[in-house]
């Protein structure tokens, strides 16, 4: 999930320092920085009450929640105001709408025309939580996925390894695309034999850092930094590659390229999705739709607030399939 655009107003991320990375080959990879994505744990601040005035002790708390990125993930699962009451939203609502909200619209579109679905991982099926290990599908979201999958295309592609997503999937009706869409087809030694080399190497630069792990996704390495800063790190092979190719060949490879009988509808939260929202939005055929309780720029057409409202997209499409068939 990213959080990029919604940074704490009182205090600074931690920021990646390149000598902690240690010296990578620069001919064999190249990094980059996705800010966002991860919530780190809040600050708890000692006030004595005895000297600062109560509406300024009041104030400073409130200004400290409402920046929290755990304050907003804890909206999305009944904990604290929504996001309705910031006007900001509800601006951004206007341009990037619920899909809920227009699932008929959507499902109109849709009329005589096949559905394929395409779906992220963390932060779009699972709620994202600080051990990267841990971010588990709810039984209610699998059925709801494998639903989904009884009558439509349905392909997750995900910044984790293939065999990692299938881990918490589980389901062998789906097509996987691990390490944002690069890990499709086999052939992938020497990819494989790089990112050992190159997690050694983070592993040892990040040893001294509390809370940060290395994640090997075949294709590309990432550093977590869930319970260090608001950053990701990401090392990825120096290729012309992205989700957004990743779907365009996953619908050649299943058939579905005809831009005039196919609805492709992806779901995502994070900001490597963009390149699949970008292609949709630019060849127009189809939706891409963004998960994201606060303001942000998107290719995306719509909009879901969470996990759980990504669920109940999906039934109502299952739904609508069953009644129009």
């Amino acid at each position: 999930m990213d959080l990029s655009n919604s940074s704490p107003v009182i205090t600074d991320p931690v920021a990646i320092n390149q000598p902690l990375l240690g010296s990578l080959p620069s001919n064999l990879m190249q990094y980059s920085v996705m800010p966002g994505g991860y919530p780190v744990p809040g600050m708890n601040v000692s006030v004595n009450r005895l000297k600062i005035g109560e509406a300024i002790v009041s104030g400073l708390l409130d200004a400290m929640k409402s920046s929290s990125p755990r304050r907003r993930l804890n909206v999305a699962f009944g904990q604290g105001n929504s996001p309705d009451e910031d006007p900001a939203y509800s601006a951004w609502m206007a341009k990037c709408p619920s899909a809920l909200a227009s699932f008929k619209k959507i499902v109109a579109n849709a009329q005589g025309k096949k559905i394929a679905v395409f779906l992220d991982y963390d932060g779009t099926l699972s709620p994202i939580v600080d051990d990267p290990d841990k971010a588990v599908m709810s039984p209610v979201m699998r059925a709801a996925v494998r639903n989904v999958a009884k009558y439509f295309p349905t392909a997750i592609v995900s910044g984790r390894s293939r065999n990692k997503v299938f881990e918490f999937v589980k389901l062998k009706e789906l097509y996987y695309a691990g390490s944002h869409g690069m890990d499709i087809m086999a052939s992938s030694a020497n990819y494989e034999h790089n990112a050992e080399k190159v997690t050694k190497s983070l592993l040892q630069a990040v040893s001294g850092v509390d809370g940060a792990t290395v994640e090997n996704n075949k294709f590309c390495v990432s550093v977590h930094y869930r319970n260090v800063a608001e950053k990701v790190l990401e090392v990825r092979p120096v290729i012309d590659w992205d989700k957004g190719k990743a779907v365009e060949f996953l619908l050649q490879l299943l058939g579905l390229n005809d831009s005039e009988n196919v609805i492709p509808i992806y779901i995502g939260d994070d900001r490597t999705d963009e390149d699949a929202f970008k292609v949709l939005r630019q060849t127009n055929c189809g939706y891409g739709i963004l998960v994201s309780q606060v303001p942000k720029e998107t290719q995306a057409f719509y909009s879901l607030r969470d996990p759980s409202e990504v669920m109940e997209f999906l039934n109502f499409l299952v739904r609508w399939k069953k009644h129009s068939m």
